[in-house]
């Protein structure tokens, strides 16, 4: 049974669209020339690889973990009412609903607001090693690149419901829910991924495959 690693090297032979002077455009994905300085359909500026996209990538991810430290720190929320207020951080959410037997959102909030996040920033540094390092199975590194842009956006869940809770809870000195610092730093933290995960070019990885392979067989 033949390997992963042997099955990404056949497909390394392979002619790709750049050896035969064609790019898709980042924009609309139309494949044409690339002596073409401007896309024939969208307009949009023609480059056989997104320019410094690994650079870029690392930046804004980087970034993101920066922010991820204060989102889960300082509160998301702050709830008053007669008793006083109080405050709750993203894990001191998940286990209040946990406590009030509400499993399915705390399920939901722990995986969208925690797993999600840190799973996502893991994933664009392993695409960006493997952009610049030889792996054996980019199959699989192509897949991860496709969810990783797939779900990042639904880890604004948390978010969304603390604006929602901020909208409809408002009972005067009853009670009264606010929004804390620790949103806007979660919000910056998915804000960002997204970015970097729409800045790294996934065709690098392949150009590193083949490279990789072409040095292997010059050697043998």
């Amino acid at each position: 049974m033949p390997s992963s690693h042997s099955e990404d090297a056949h497909v390394y032979h392979g002619e790709s669209a750049a050896s035969v002077g064609l790019t898709s455009c980042h924009d609309c994905a139309k494949l044409q020339p690339l002596t073409n300085e401007y896309c024939t359909d969208c307009g949009s500026d023609i480059h056989a690889r997104k320019e410094k996209s690994v650079e870029k990538t690392l930046a804004y991810t980087i970034a993101s973990v920066v922010l991820y430290i204060p989102a889960n720190i300082l509160p998301i929320m702050t709830v008053t009412g007669i008793g006083g207020a109080e405050q709750n951080t993203i894990i001191g959410g998940v286990i209040t609903f946990w406590k009030m037997q509400a499993y399915p959102v705390a399920i939901v909030i722990f995986t969208a607001s925690v797993l999600i996040p840190i799973l996502k920033i893991i994933a664009i540094f392993a695409l960006c090693w493997a952009a610049t390092h030889p792996v054996k199975n980019l199959k699989r590194m192509t897949k991860i690149y496709r969810v990783t842009e797939l779900v990042g956006r639904w880890s604004m869940v948390d978010v969304f419901v603390v604006a929602i809770l901020v909208t409809l809870v408002q009972m005067g000195q009853l009670m009264s829910i606010s929004p804390g610092p620790a949103a806007l730093a979660f919000g910056g933290v998915v804000v960002l991924t997204m970015i970097g995960a729409h800045c790294f070019d996934p065709r690098l990885m392949w150009d590193r495959g083949r490279e990789s392979t072409a040095l292997d067989t010059k050697t043998l």
